[in-house]
């Protein structure tokens, strides 16, 4: 699996323009070629073009033409002061080191805070969840911020829906998913984590209602993005998967950690190698995932 950067400028500007031609006619695409579409993702798509195509993708783009009007309608409204009081402290938290939101009160900071104060009042029973700012300020760094709501819209509704609401039970029964999908791709992890009563919850939470992207390089962030935005919440899964058989996946690894704690750190300090994007893209894979993960136990 090549990574995106290594790509000759010629192959990128074929991919580029394959990518034109799917976004201008791409109705007829999804309904007829829509493998097609799915390995073009798993390739990597142009980041000239991944903005526009993360909305097609998403299904934005139609939310956002069937409610013409209705992300200014929301974004001139003032809001609830105590949703604006949660969402202000946590924009300056909203990786700060690039460019868009490194100054405070920047407009990376001022279209974040309008995209999350918009999601509030589109649905106010659900309001604010600290995880969302993440995946919002990863979708402005691609596309301009009426875009980036209804991308959002989607993730929290039709991508990782309830993962949001207040009592977490939707992120817990994905928690006890992945934790008995582990017990057929890694008995050993699965053994390691049940024995020391480790809490899917515990580990799990964040890398899912992120999506990865407090975990990952940025690179690997991308590449996941895009297949995560095709093929939906199963790549989160197949990454975490991936992440728990690489770091607890055999016995010689264990013997480091004997103990919740122990295990607790080693999986906050995932082994870089792991997260790196052609390992993981190739991982992550379908072919490979059925083959028990086998790179990893190397």
């Amino acid at each position: 699996v090549e990574r995106l950067d290594n790509i000759p400028p010629d192959v990128l500007r074929q991919r580029e323009a394959k990518w034109l031609d799917m976004l201008n006619s791409w109705d007829k695409w999804m309904a007829k070629k829509h493998k097609k579409v799915k390995l073009r993702c798993q390739k990597g798509i142009p980041p000239s073009l991944r903005g526009r195509a993360w909305l097609y993708l998403s299904g934005g783009k139609v939310k956002k033409e069937q409610n013409q009007g209705k992300f200014q309608e929301l974004d001139s409204q003032p809001g609830d002061p105590k949703w604006l009081d949660v969402i202000e402290r946590d924009l300056h938290r909203q990786f700060p080191f690039h460019e868009m939101f490194v100054a405070r009160g920047g407009h990376g900071q001022q279209d974040l805070f309008r995209v999350l104060k918009a999601y509030t009042l589109h649905r106010p029973e659900e309001g604010y969840c600290q995880a969302q700012a993440p995946i919002a300020a990863v979708l402005l760094m691609h596309m301009p911020a009426e875009d980036a709501f209804w991308g959002l819209v989607q993730i929290c509704e039709k991508y990782l829906p309830g993962y949001y609401s207040a009592g977490l039970e939707a992120i817990q029964l994905d928690g006890e998913i992945l934790f008995a999908l582990l017990k057929r791709v890694a008995p050993v992890a699965h053994r390691h984590l049940k024995k020391y009563k480790i809490d899917p919850i515990l580990y799990m939470t964040e890398w899912f209602m992120c999506a990865f992207s407090r975990t990952l390089p940025w690179a690997s962030v991308l590449r996941m993005w895009d297949m995560f935005f095709c093929e939906g919440v199963k790549i989160v899964f197949r990454v975490g998967l991936v992440l728990l058989k690489c770091m607890l996946g055999s016995q010689e690894k264990l013997k480091a950690c004997q103990g919740q704690y122990e295990t607790m750190e080693l999986l906050r300090s995932i082994e870089p190698r792991y997260m790196q994007e052609a390992f993981l893209v190739q991982e992550v894979s379908p072919t490979h995932i059925h083959l028990s993960f086998g790179t990893c136990m190397h």
